[in-house]
C-alpha cells in the first residue's frame, strides 16, 4: 500500500545514492569530492526524515523496514570503502574502517537470527549517537583533500570522529549481542 509513499522513496533515493557517490571517486579533482559530499549529505539526511515521516503520517510499511538498515548499510560501507581506496583514510585507521564494517555485518546477522525467534532488538540512543557520529566523520573523510583548502584539518577530524564512530561502534555491538545472547545460547 505504501510502496511509493514520501518515505519509501527517500530511501529509493538513499540508495540510487550510492552508485553516485561510488562514481565521484573516480573523477579526479576537487569539485567531485564536493559533489560526493553534497550527494551524501543529502542521503545521510533522508535516514532521518523517511523514518520520522513513516510513523508521522502512519505510512510504515514492510518494504520500508526492509530497505531501511539495507540503504544505511550500503551507503556507510561503499563510503567507507571508497574513502580507503583513495588514500583519505590510510595506516592504522583502517583499523577503525574494518570494525565498522564488522559490526555492521554482526549485528545484521544477529538481528537477522533473533527475528526468525520473533526477538525484537530496538535501536539505542547511544546506536543512534554512533550512526550520527559515523555519518559526520564520513561526510568529513568524503571531501577530504579538497576540504582542506575551506577547512585546514578536514581530514583529521574526520579521522577522529572515525574512531570515536569504532570505539561507540564496538560498545553498541557488544550492547545488541549482550541483549541477545540468552537467545543464542538456548539450545532447541
Amino acid at each position: 500500500m505504501h510502496t511509493w509513499s514520501l518515505p519509501n522513496l527517500l530511501t529509493y533515493g538513499r540508495i540510487v545514492a550510492v552508485p553516485l557517490v561510488v562514481a565521484c571517486f573516480y573523477v579526479p579533482g576537487d569539485a567531485p569530492r564536493w559533489v560526493a559530499l553534497g550527494l551524501f549529505s543529502a542521503a545521510a539526511i533522508t535516514d532521518y526524515f523517511d523514518g520520522y515521516l513513516a510513523r508521522a503520517w502512519s505510512q510504515q510499511s514492510a518494504i520500508g523496514r526492509m530497505l531501511d538498515p539495507i540503504a544505511d548499510k550500503l551507503l556507510v560501507a561503499a563510503s567507507l570503502l571508497m574513502v580507503v581506496w583513495v588514500g583519505t583514510v590510510s595506516g592504522a585507521s583502517v583499523v577503525a574502517v574494518v570494525v565498522i564494517l564488522c559490526r555492521e555485518v554482526a549485528v545484521s546477522g544477529l538481528r537477522e537470527f533473533l527475528a526468525d525467534l520473533k526477538v525484537s532488538v530496538p535501536v539505542t540512543w547511544l546506536a543512534k549517537w554512533k550512526t550520527t557520529a559515523q555519518l559526520i566523520a564520513l561526510g568529513f573523510l568524503i571531501v577530504g583533500p579538497a576540504g582542506e583548502h575551506v577547512l585546514p584539518g578536514t581530514v583529521w577530524i574526520g579521522t577522529v570522529l572515525l574512531w570515536l564512530s569504532a570505539v561507540l561502534t564496538l560498545y553498541t555491538g557488544y550492547d545488541y549481542f549482550r541483549a541477545g545472547i540468552r537467545h543464542l545460547i538456548v539450545e532447541p
